[in-house]
């Protein structure tokens, strides 16, 4: 099953990091976050990839065309470095279309600039590129299979608690609920879609806007709500979290993963 991974954006909200490198290519541990999110997806069998470039897309393109298969593997090196065995676990072999969908197309539209691609498919994967979870992929796929459904999201809960409030009239406090007590829930950024998904994308619309609205309207889209572990790179502190799991090796969304 092929994968859309959305690489494209700016990465405004993590500046620090995106001035230099696309958001996609922030390290986590010793791995752009890109890289960690093809591993998830690997670990379940899908392993052909298109990317969806716009924003410095030359970084990620460079960093794939340098990148080798011992890179981050045990190795033995023999016949004065003739011959190069790895230890272990092999790395995945990976199929990666690298597609320039342009610097100021939103979502919706890098999408349809990659709808041949994906021609073929059925059913399709498809992710922000930005956000990390352990949520198992084979039963979001059986349930969303099972449906009649376009459109399926992963719905998660904020992974921090904020406060909400509550008014009598325009400007009187009834009262402060947390987050958490509202039960609410947010998307992911982690989608499976029917190829029919294209009929209902128009140009121009992003994609959880309009297109997500006619499938609702059509009772054709559905969440998979995931109470699990999950964290999108939005800020320094998510990319500091990150990296402190990575650090103690605490790495839920790959836990098969030796590279």
């Amino acid at each position: 099953m092929k994968v859309v991974l959305f690489c494209g954006g700016f990465g405004t909200r993590i500046r620090e990091y995106s001035e230099s490198i696309p958001k996609p290519m922030i390290p986590v541990g010793q791995q752009p976050i890109l890289r960690h999110i093809m591993h998830y997806y690997s670990q379940y069998g899908h392993r052909d990839f298109v990317l969806c470039l716009g924003y410095k897309a030359d970084v990620i393109k460079d960093y794939f065309l340098k990148l080798n298969r011992w890179a981050n593997s045990d190795l033995v090196i023999s016949n004065y470095g003739e011959q190069v065995d790895i230890l272990g676990q092999q790395p995945p072999d990976w199929k990666i279309a690298l597609v320039d969908t342009g610097m100021w197309r939103n979502i919706g539209q890098r999408l349809l600039a990659v709808r041949h691609l994906v021609a073929d498919e059925e059913i399709f994967l498809a992710n922000y590129s930005d956000g990390l979870c352990d949520v198992p992929l084979d039963d979001m796929i059986e349930r969303f299979r099972k449906s009649d459904k376009i459109g399926c999201f992963l719905a998660v809960h904020p992974p921090f608690n904020f406060h909400l409030v509550e008014f009598t009239d325009a400007e009187t406090v009834r009262r402060f609920r947390s987050s958490q007590e509202a039960e609410i829930w947010i998307n992911g950024g982690y989608f499976i879609f029917r190829n029919r998904i294209f009929d209902y994308i128009r140009e121009g619309e992003e994609l959880v806007l309009e297109p997500f609205s006619r499938l609702m309207e059509d009772g054709a889209l559905m969440a998979y709500k995931y109470e699990g572990f999950w964290r999108a790179m939005d800020t320094l502190r998510d990319r500091q979290v990150l990296e402190e799991m990575a650090e103690r090796g605490e790495t839920p969304w790959r836990p098969n993963c030796v590279d």
